[in-house]
């Protein structure tokens, strides 16, 4: 079984270390998947992205994560998948919205933001974009963080959120497991504890159905 990480925005790949670490020590192999948001708009890594897709799904099963963007960019892939592509066997949302940032829609017009998180930047922050990204049609854990400071001078109220998205940003709208973990958002990739929740999914899933891994 293999597993593909895509980071989120502002990140790379070297934020998932400890997911690369922990699910090797598990015997499953790992990839990653680079982009810049400063260089690339959505269209373009996501085409990358189905092209990635595609190289792991020849090598056999696999399951993909996405911290935040990248899960966004993973549900969009997914959508423009050939046919006859096998899709993963899990993907994992963490921390990833579905719908319209409330921080990017405040942020949306300044020039530092709109020049650090170029057109991705500018999706998070629309409405009829972001219901353009499909659902995904693969088996779902949404992994959330509760960590944020909530208040009536926070752009979450009372809402439970990790910092970045509220709550009710992440859950999927389809079919899904959540799993709420005492984490922020910008360290949700570099959590052992988030790692030590995909490394015990995943051997779950191989006790479940063996011949498959």
């Amino acid at each position: 079984m293999r597993a593909l990480y895509v980071h989120g925005m502002g990140r790379s790949p070297i934020s998932g270390w400890p997911m690369r670490v922990r699910l090797q020590q598990h015997g499953y192999e790992y990839d990653s998947f680079p982009y810049m948001v400063s260089l690339e708009n959505f269209e373009a890594v996501r085409q990358r992205l189905v092209h990635k897709l595609c190289q792991m799904a020849e090598l056999g099963n696999y399951v993909v994560i996405g911290h935040s963007l990248g899960g966004v960019l993973l549900r969009a892939a997914l959508a423009s998948m050939p046919a006859e592509v096998p899709l993963p066997r899990r993907l994992f949302l963490i921390g990833s919205p579905v719908a319209p940032s409330r921080l990017a829609k405040a942020l949306r017009k300044r020039w530092l933001y709109r020049a650090l998180t170029g057109d991705c930047g500018q999706l998070l922050a629309s409405s009829e974009r972001m219901q353009q990204v499909p659902a995904a049609a693969v088996p779902t854990i949404a992994i959330v963080g509760n960590r944020g400071i909530k208040g009536k001078w926070t752009p979450f109220g009372d809402e439970d959120n990790d910092g970045i998205v509220a709550i009710s940003e992440v859950l999927p709208k389809w079919e899904h497991e959540i799993i709420t973990l005492p984490v922020i958002h910008a360290l949700q990739p570099s959590s052992w504890i988030v790692a030590d929740v995909i490394a015990r999914k995943l051997d779950d899933l191989h006790k479940a159905h063996p011949a498959q891994m």
